[in-house]
């Protein structure tokens, strides 16, 4: 299953982190440093247990900030933008 992450702050890189141990999770946002990390396995947030996952574990997850590429195929998508 693809599942769509919109916002990839401590909610939604959380979340995004959890669901990709079992299913295709692609993370997007506006931030292309966020992105970059992601996809270089660094946690864009100070937080051990999500350095840990993106370093160590066996996750689906990466990042964009090209919604066509997000979107595609998606079979849910969570927002988690600030409110």
């Amino acid at each position: 299953m693809k599942i769509t992450i919109v916002g990839i702050g401590y909610v939604g890189l959380s979340n995004g982190i959890l669901l990709s141990q079992h299913n295709e999770v692609v993370a997007l946002d506006i931030s292309k440093e966020k992105v970059d990390k992601i996809n270089n396995k660094e946690s864009p947030i100070i937080d051990n247990e999500i350095s840990l996952f993106l370093l160590e574990k066996k996750i689906n997850f990466t990042a964009t900030t090209n919604k066509s590429i997000a979107y595609q195929d998606s079979d849910f998508i969570i927002i988690a933008t600030p409110t």
